[in-house]
């Protein structure tokens, strides 16, 4: 018996020391059956997924796999899946150089300054949020044309052809989808009149569903590129939809619209290298501002969702979302003050007036001084053979846009016009407050909290990041990057974990059901701070690169993201 026991305590000790050294910096033990080292895609989709594994199997690179992916989420996941949306791309190339590509829309030459405003001054909320006035001119087409010329491999036609071939031949519609439809069933018949998409009256998980008006847009697209959508058939029936509706994008607002190449935000979180996306997105520099705000508090000593690492994360978020209110906006029109606002010394300076006795209140914070998108947006993030890496976060901003489709061209419009300040002081959507800087204007783009990010550690790629979730897209990318810097996760841990979110006005802590221990949300609310239960936050699509060499995914389990790698 003795022997027994010791033989059984010798297995214990060894398996316990294999075990530890498998998670050293707390990324999982090596699994052989999961060990992608040839390239991985993470998208909201499982067929999108497949389309971008498959394209990277086929010689593409990340660029190929990233405009494939695009397009099949155009077809898969119409909510914010698009071609009549927009977005934000930062890229990473496997020798280290760095790009960002603004596909944001912008507001119809005709847009005005008060056009969502009644006689009295007052928003006219449905005005911003639903039918044809609340859409921006796309930029996603546009965006990923300009993104394949410039880093693709494969032709064109090779990358848009599955996005075709998913519209033709139809796709397994998710019981998560089916759902979704019958609950927009009114909205869609009184947002289209004369029209059929999606409208049935009953749906079916698993039923395979085909979109031939789609597919026929998507075959001028994979025959013409930018002609096939800004200019002749699809673009004539864009502006026919308009004037079916009182739109008012114009052929003159879709010819002329242009993504734009802009440089990345880069900064540094320890020994950690962010790069990630510039105005007019506010997610780059308000997701380093976090980052520099709690970098010299002891998070790790503290550990992860204690009370005091959540009290200095919402003490830092609902500063830097007043700043977010008042300083950010389109750079073209706007002159962002970007280099104050990321600068260590700020964020220090920001943080030096909260009291560790109670919370701050949201009416004491205003914008500091400097000198002079329910949340239906997706993301996907992709790395390739050669170890290029692409995030990208698109959207239509709410839940299936404006509700509006092109008739005859089978695809949703965008309702990002909500994204401006309709009137400054007004919150938008998801309860943001907008100043001057993010008022409307002919041809501006509205600012968004998209966050795609990428970041390095000792000059090599580490991880690609980003998510959906309107106003919280911010705090969850933040969130995720700390729960593997800070607390050791492996990335889907990461990923999982649920979250919390502050943003200076409503005033409280909102959290997914569990998201804190009680212990800690009573000690906090003995200081005074405010909690609310709310659904899931965000749904972050992720990849790391482990110490191994290999890719390790992270797919929300919020939604049907996948995971897939070779």
């Amino acid at each position: 018996m003795n022997k027994k026991k010791s033989s059984n305590s010798l297995k214990a000790i060894i398996l316990a020391v294999l075990f530890l050294t498998s998670c050293v910096g707390g990324q999982v033990g090596r699994n052989n059956s999961e060990e992608y080292r040839n390239g991985m895609v993470v998208s909201a989709h499982p067929s999108a997924s497949k389309v971008g594994i498959d394209i990277l199997k086929k010689g593409g690179n990340a660029i190929d796999a990233a405009v494939a992916v695009q397009f099949a989420l155009a077809v898969v996941y119409p909510s914010a899946g698009n071609l009549g949306g927009g977005g934000f791309m930062v890229y990473r190339s496997a020798d280290g150089e760095i790009a960002s590509l603004d596909f944001r829309e912008k507001a119809p030459g005709k847009a005005s300054r008060d056009m969502y405003l009644d006689e009295a001054g007052n928003p006219i909320t449905v005005k911003s949020l639903y039918g044809h006035l609340a859409a921006g001119v796309p930029g996603s087409v546009d965006g990923m044309v300009k993104a394949h010329a410039k880093y693709g491999k494969l032709s064109w036609a090779e990358v848009i052809q599955p996005s075709v071939d998913l519209a033709r031949r139809g796709f397994p519609v998710t019981e998560r989808q089916t759902r979704d439809f019958v609950e927009e069933q009114e909205d869609f018949k009184k947002y289209n009149p004369g029209k059929s998409y999606y409208i049935k009256d009953k749906w079916v998980p698993g039923e395979l569903w085909v979109q031939d008006d789609l597919a026929n847009t998507l075959e001028l697209i994979r025959d013409k590129g930018r002609e096939g959508f800004y200019e002749g058939p699809v673009a004539d029936l864009i502006v026919a939809e308009m004037q079916s509706g009182a739109g008012i994008i114009s052929k003159e607002d879709l010819k002329n619209y242009q993504a734009v190449w802009r440089e990345p935000i880069t900064g540094n979180y320890k020994d950690y290298k962010v790069i990630t996306v510039p105005p007019p997105s506010s997610g780059g520099i308000a997701l380093l501002q976090l980052l520099n705000s709690v970098e010299p508090f002891p998070l790790r000593r503290w550990g992860y969702n204690s009370d005091s690492t959540v009290q200095v994360m919402v003490e830092a978020e609902r500063r830097v979302y007043a700043d977010r209110a008042s300083h950010l906006g389109d750079p073209d029109f706007y002159k962002v003050p970007q280099k104050y606002l990321i600068l260590p010394v700020y964020s220090k300076f920001r943080m030096s007036n909260f009291n560790w006795d109670k919370a701050t209140p949201s009416t004491d914070i205003k914008a500091g001084e400097v000198p002079m998108e329910s949340e239906e947006t997706t993301h996907f993030s992709i790395v390739d053979k050669a170890g290029n890496a692409v995030s990208v976060t698109t959207t239509i901003n709410g839940s299936y846009g404006s509700k509006v489709f092109v008739k005859g061209a089978g695809f949703l419009l965008n309702n990002e016009m909500d994204d401006f300040s309709v009137k400054p002081g007004s919150p938008n959507m998801y309860g943001l407050l907008g100043g001057e800087a993010n008022s409307v204007q002919p041809n501006k783009r509205m600012l968004s909290a998209m966050t795609p990010t990428i970041l390095e550690k000792n000059g090599e790629l580490f991880m690609v990041v980003g998510t959906p979730g309107g106003s919280t897209i911010i705090t969850s990318v933040f969130q995720t990057i700390l729960n593997v810097i800070e607390f050791d996760k492996s990335m889907q841990a990461a990923v999982s974990a649920k979250r919390f979110h502050h943003q200076w006005f409503p005033d409280d802590i909102a959290m997914e059901r569990k998201a804190l221990d009680s212990m800690t949300v009573v000690r906090l609310t003995q200081k005074g701070y405010k909690f609310r239960d709310r659904g899931p936050i965000g749904r972050v699509d992720a990849i790391l690169k482990t110490k191994w060499g290999y890719y390790e995914g992270g797919a929300d389990p919020r939604g049907d993201d996948t995971t897939l790698g070779w």
